[in-house]
């Protein structure tokens, strides 16, 4: 599979639609096993070493190797994936894909190690090993269909709080920056329907990510990465966006003045985005999450909302995108030199 692969490439697979289907199609470690090399090879088992292709052999002990017939080399179902080098069973794996996919409100560390019976360190680490497989490799740009009348609301927000022993109110050094860029589309009104909210827009793909600070430099590189050329886009009026119409950008910058009205008006889905993630922080995270670690859930909270319409679906792209590439290690994670996936790190 090419390393951009996305849902649409991985038809040939079945996914649950209930967790009655979970439990049907995922039984224990063979049917994973089976996934996973269906996932690798569509077609057929092709080895990586001297491309001999056929069925291998079967460990009967460890279901995720496969053995060439021909080269007597071994290949692991798990290379390249997330669950490389992994000591859990594959179904506690597929179990984990599958909560953190399909449950709206994602799931937290503590409740992930209650589910699946792990200890927290196990858990925090399969949790975030997953969130690394939620970004795909070389992800298209976003706002591109001018001729659908796509546009994109861009704005910045901090994420924080209160640091205990300091007193009230936010400080400075608490609070993260990050920047959103969301697609907006327009249902089509029909005849004879009550006036829609916002004249029917609704939210399209979505971007996430920490920036240093709010400088042109900073702001327009997010943008860059973010949406197409050519793109219709909407901001503030923040002089830190005054270079995009150079940049070939078709912007609107928008005087809010502290005014809710000109906000809801102009910005209102990038609004709505900024208020459910930090609901999100709060409710399922209960705000504890670290700023070092912040990216890899604007990450997840990206790969949900991009799939909102399809949440069982979610569970077949996680696993497959999964695919791509290799999640952080215990000590990555734990010692700050694992660097969360970013549009940068994940474009070729």
């Amino acid at each position: 599979m090419p390393p951009f692969a996305d849902v649409l490439q991985w038809e040939h697979l079945p996914f649950p639609k209930s967790l009655r289907d979970f439990q049907r199609l995922f039984p224990d470690d063979d049917a994973c096993a089976r996934w996973l090399e269906g996932a690798k090879w569509p077609k057929s088992f092709v080895c990586p070493h001297c491309h001999e292709k056929g069925e291998p052999f079967r460990m009967a002990t460890r279901k995720a190797v496969l053995t060439c017939r021909k080269c007597r080399k071994q290949t692991s179902l798990t290379v390249g994936t997330v669950m490389a080098r992994t000591h859990s069973p594959l179904t506690t794996w597929f179990w984990g894909a599958y909560l953190v996919s399909t449950m709206t409100p994602g799931i937290s560390t503590v409740q992930f190690e209650r589910q699946l019976g792990l200890t927290r360190e196990t858990a925090f680490q399969i949790l975030h090993k997953l969130r690394a497989g939620m970004v795909r490799q070389n992800r298209d740009r976003i706002g591109g269909n001018l001729a659908r009348g796509d546009h994109v609301e861009i704005d910045e927000t901090y994420i924080g709080g209160e640091t205990r022993g300091q007193g009230k109110g936010v400080h400075a050094e608490d609070k993260t920056l990050i920047m959103a860029a969301v697609e907006v589309r327009t249902r089509p009104a029909k005849k004879g329907d009550k006036p829609m909210r916002r004249g029917g827009r609704y939210a399209g793909r979505l971007r996430l990510e920490i920036v240093p600070t709010r400088g042109a430099k900073s702001l327009t590189a997010f943008v860059e990465q973010a949406v197409e050329p050519g793109a219709m886009v909407v901001t503030d009026a923040w002089g830190g966006y005054n270079t995009l119409a150079d940049l070939g950008y078709q912007h609107l910058p928008v005087v809010e003045s502290s005014n809710p009205a000109v906000a809801e008006e102009y910005l209102p889905i990038v609004h709505l985005v900024f208020s459910n993630l930090k609901a999100w922080l709060q409710g399922t995270h209960h705000g504890r999450v670290s700023p070092k670690h912040l990216q890899a859930y604007l990450n997840e909270f990206t790969f949900r909302f991009n799939r909102r319409f399809y949440p069982f679906n979610a569970f077949r792209s996680l696993l497959g995108i999964g695919t791509n590439g290799e999640g952080p290690t215990y000590d990555g994670i734990y010692d700050g030199t694992w660097k969360h996936p970013t549009m940068a790190s994940h474009h070729g």
